[in-house]
């Protein structure tokens, strides 16, 4: 119900209350002066009833009015209550309103039916909710990234990236990161590729063994000799680096796997290796250079976030869209996950309420306080203001009867 229909309504009852109020007065006038020219005994019961019936309806009229007006204008004490007691209305009614409203014993009985998993579930299981949840979120990341100052965001990764590498020795990790591939033997493919592309080479470029055998060779030796010697050599590597492919347990391959193990120990515990890995790391990661590294890095991950939020089917929507309705459903089937979702939102909100019920009290007291002392009254008078006219009429009933037994009881014993 608006406030017109409100203040319609109370002039309807107010208009009730004392047209009842004048029915009795024009009821006495006319007993009054009937009683002069007639004697009948049930006059002066009528003009009785009436006469008490003024009198009730007089002093409810005023004991209503008091409470938001001043009586026909008149600032008689303890009238006009409401609009005068504003400050103490707004404090006791938040105190009301925290005691039988948001006492723990109130509370829990709502917290304990709190089902938000479901709720959350069914809503997510729908499309039209899921594609709401998913431009929602997606406008949310887009604000917060244009929002972002770029600059302080570049500083920051650049700051991480130095702390993350001001400690960081280069040759300890290389050294540990050689021991681990040669502990999975993962070399021996490498080994086996470079054997293979070795035995090619060589027998792709047996012409030019050939030359180089000539070249070296002594001017008297004949040419066929020479040629003879470049097929052997060619043969020889092409069928010992064959050998080296093909066998996983080859004597090269031990050897050189004792070589790398050799290698790994000196580049991890050789100062000197230690020194100079740690100047190129320095010559890499300058300030400058990291700022510049920071940069690009915020740049490529900002745009592509946010291509990705722009573009209507992009792979991170579907992603999002997939991971609501797999939630959707673990929300709807998933019992264990169901319990601790709306165990921790029931324990969650429980404390929170009650550890911030004073705020509602002050949130009233305040809101009560910074209404003008005439919009109070008149607020009130809107709500409850029907209500009390229906005690001016029980008064002018009431009174009437009163009224009426006072009268008969002084004739009876009379």
């Amino acid at each position: 119900m608006n406030t017109a229909e409100k203040e319609l309504q109370l002039r309807k009852y107010k208009f009730f209350a004392t047209g009842l109020f004048v029915l009795m007065a024009v009821i006495f006038v006319a007993m009054t002066m009937l009683q002069k020219q007639n004697s009948a005994v049930w006059i002066g019961y009528v003009r009785a009833f009436s006469e008490a019936a003024m009198v009730g309806a007089l002093a409810d009229w005023f004991a209503v009015t008091a409470l938001f007006h001043h009586p026909l204008g008149l600032k008689i004490p303890h009238t006009n209550l409401i609009e005068k007691s504003k400050e103490r209305i707004g404090d006791n009614l938040g105190e009301f309103v925290v005691s039988n409203f948001l006492s723990p014993i109130n509370i829990r009985p709502y917290m304990e039916k709190l089902k938000v998993s479901d709720f959350a579930g069914e809503w997510l299981s729908k499309k039209q909710h899921q594609q709401m949840a998913v431009q929602e979120l997606s406008a949310v990341v887009k604000d917060i990234l244009n929002k972002l100052n770029d600059e302080e965001v570049v500083n920051f990764i650049a700051a991480k990236a130095r702390e993350m590498t001001a400690n960081l020795k280069i040759n300890v990790m290389m050294g540990s990161g050689m021991e681990y591939i040669l502990h999975k033997n993962d070399h021996q493919k490498m080994i086996t590729g470079l054997a293979k592309q070795i035995k090619e080479y060589v027998a792709q470029n047996s012409e030019m063994i050939k030359e180089r055998v000539k070249r070296e060779s002594y001017f008297l030796v004949p040419k066929f000799v020479d040629n003879t010697i470049a097929e052997k050599i060619t043969e020889g590597l092409a069928g010992f680096f064959e050998e080296v492919e093909a066998d996983a347990e080859h004597s090269l391959r031990h050897e050189i796997t004792q070589k790398l193990y050799a290698f790994s120990t000196e580049i991890r515990e050789d100062k000197k290796w230690e020194e100079q890995l740690q100047t190129i790391k320095n010559d890499f990661l300058t300030g400058e250079k990291l700022n510049s590294y920071a940069n690009d890095i915020w740049q490529s991950v900002k745009n592509a976030v946010l291509h990705e939020l722009d573009a209507e089917d992009s792979a991170l929507k579907k992603y999002l869209t997939k991971n609501l309705v797999d939630l959707s459903q673990n929300l709807r089937t998933d019992l264990t996950l169901k319990q601790k979702i709306d165990g921790w939102v029931r324990h969650t909100a429980y404390k929170y309420i009650l550890r911030n019920t004073h705020q509602a009290g002050n949130l009233i007291s305040t809101t009560v306080a910074t209404w003008e002392g005439r919009e109070l009254s008149e607020k009130l008078e809107l709500e409850v203001g029907k209500d009390l006219q229906f005690i001016r009429v029980n008064g002018t009933l009431v009174g009437g009867l009163v009224g009426l037994l006072i009268y008969s009881a002084v004739h009876l014993f009379s």
